[in-house]
C-alpha cells in the first residue's frame, strides 16, 4: 500500500480500504488458483497494482465512461482502475475461466459496482467503449485487429477513444505501424522505481 498512497496520496478512505483488501484476496485466491505467478506475488501492488494505475497518472476517464479491459488476467489493470474511477463501467474478460473466477470473487469482495467480469475471447465481444486497455496481452498490431470493432466512435473524455496498452522493453517493431498516430509514454516520468525504467504506455487513438 505505501506505493499506492506515496503517488495518489488523495485517495478516499473507501478506496484506500479497497486497495488495502487486495493483498489478502490475492494471496488467498492465487493459494487456490494461480493467476500470478509465485515470486510475483510477494510485489503485488509495485508490480501489478501501481503498474495499473500507471494509466490514472496518464489519462483521467471522465464519469460515465466505458472500459474494455482486454485479457485481464487476475484482474490487472482493470480492478485497480475500477477502484480508481468508481463513476466508470469496467468490463473485464479473459478466455480462461479460472481467471474470471477470480476477478469475480474481488470484485464482490470489494463490492465494486461498476465492473462485469466473463470469460469470453476478444473476438467473441460485441460491445462498443471509450477505451480497451490491457497488459501485454499481444502485440499491438493483433490487438488491433480484434479491438477495433469494439471502440466507439462518439467521445465522451478529453483525448480521443482508442487503446491503451501497458508494455515493457522494445517497442519500435511493435508500434511501427502506428507511429503516426500512437503515443508512447514512459511510466518512468510518475514512477521512480527502478522496475518501471523500461515500461511504458502506448496509447493509440483509433
Amino acid at each position: 500500500m505505501n506505493e499506492i498512497l506515496k503517488y495518489f496520496p488523495t485517495i478516499t478512505d473507501r478506496q484506500k480500504e479497497q486497495f488495502s483488501s487486495l493483498e489478502g484476496l490475492y494471496h488467498e485466491w492465487n493459494e487456490k488458483i494461480n493467476v500470478i505467478s509465485r515470486k510475483d506475488i510477494d510485489a503485488l501492488y509495485l508490480h501489478h497494482v501501481l503498474h495499473s494505475l500507471a494509466i490514472a497518472r496518464a489519462f483521467h476517464f471522465r464519469p460515465g465512461s466505458k472500459i474494455l479491459d482486454f485479457g485481464t488476467g487476475g484482474g490487472f489493470p482493470g480492478i485497480p482502475l475500477a477502484i480508481y474511477f468508481p463513476e466508470c463501467e469496467f468490463t473485464l474478460i479473459d478466455g480462461t475461466r479460472k481467471k474470471i473466477l477470480v476477478v469475480n470473487e474481488v470484485k464482490g469482495a470489494l463490492s465494486l459496482d461498476n465492473v462485469t467480469a466473463v470469460q469470453r475471447r476478444g473476438e467473441e465481444e460485441k460491445g462498443k467503449y471509450d477505451f480497451v486497455v490491457s497488459r501485454a496481452v499481444m502485440p499491438l498490431p493483433d490487438l488491433v485487429k480484434i479491438v477495433k470493432k469494439n471502440i466507439s466512435n462518439i467521445p465522451h473524455n478529453a483525448m480521443g477513444n482508442g487503446i491503451i496498452c501497458l508494455k515493457g522493453g522494445s517497442l519500435d517493431s511493435e508500434i511501427k505501424p502506428f507511429s503516426k498516430k500512437c503515443e508512447v509514454l514512459p511510466i518512468s516520468q510518475w514512477f521512480d522505481e527502478e522496475w518501471y525504467k523500461e515500461k511504458s504506455i502506448i496509447y493509440l487513438p483509433v
